[in-house]
């Protein structure tokens, strides 16, 4: 175990950004007192937490005596250098490179369209009901996971997991969108490559820990 201080990780049991640093946190083995930020009641809007991140958003990691790290991405390299083992990133140029741009795919081009604050914005300022707020969900959805299936099937860099056979960034942010969709009950394309490389990681206790609905003020 890290002998580093505590870490406090504000974030909220329900967001996929949040469970992808609470997975590398567990997988590296690092001490963290998590600290939860209610954004079903707004409370990512309040002062205190305002002061915290301006962004209003988690996650966002706290080191004693250091202003916070956010932005999920950043927090995993930032862990990842500071505590190498075991490694989130290939240790060869092309491999670092192919395992950002999925991570990438999942953490910048598909959760930004689906995040909560932007379905809340299409319901209550772009005329959205219910189901065209879950439609568009799921199109965006379906259109990064199959994605997602055509990069990986087939390209021999592909192993157990995203890339080879331990576990990356890219796995943490793929495993976070696709345990999301499961828990609200979105459906997911016929993408047997993914569906085979998450259920492997499903099975790792740090993936299993970290899940949403074990977390405090889960309500599924």
């Amino acid at each position: 175990m890290a002998n580093d201080p505590t870490f406090q990780l504000y974030g909220y049991w329900g967001s996929m950004a949040t469970y992808r640093v609470r997975v590398a946190l567990i997988l590296k083995n690092i001490p963290v007192n998590e600290i939860p930020i209610n954004l079903g009641t707004d409370e990512q809007l309040t002062p205190t937490f305002l002061s915290v991140n301006p962004e209003a958003a988690v996650p966002a990691l706290i080191e004693l005596g250091q202003p916070p790290i956010t932005q999920s991405i950043a927090i995993l390299e930032y862990l990842d250098e500071r505590y190498p083992e075991p490694p989130l990133l290939p240790k060869d140029l092309r491999g670092r490179a192919r395992v950002r741009s999925l991570a990438a795919l999942i953490a910048s081009d598909t959760h930004p369209l689906i995040a909560p604050r932007v379905r809340k914005y299409l319901t209550t300022r772009g005329a959205f009901d219910d189901a065209a707020s879950r439609d568009w969900t799921s199109h965006w959805l379906r259109r990064g996971l199959t994605a997602m299936e055509a990069r990986l099937d087939g390209d021999p860099n592909t192993g157990v997991f995203c890339h080879g056979d331990q576990v990356t960034i890219a796995d943490i942010c793929l495993t976070s969108l696709l345990v999301i969709a499961k828990l609200f009950k979105f459906e997911s394309p016929n993408a047997p490559t993914v569906n085979r490389i998450v259920a492997r990681c499903e099975l790792l206790e740090a993936f299993a820990r970290a899940n949403p609905k074990h977390q405090a003020g889960a309500t599924v």
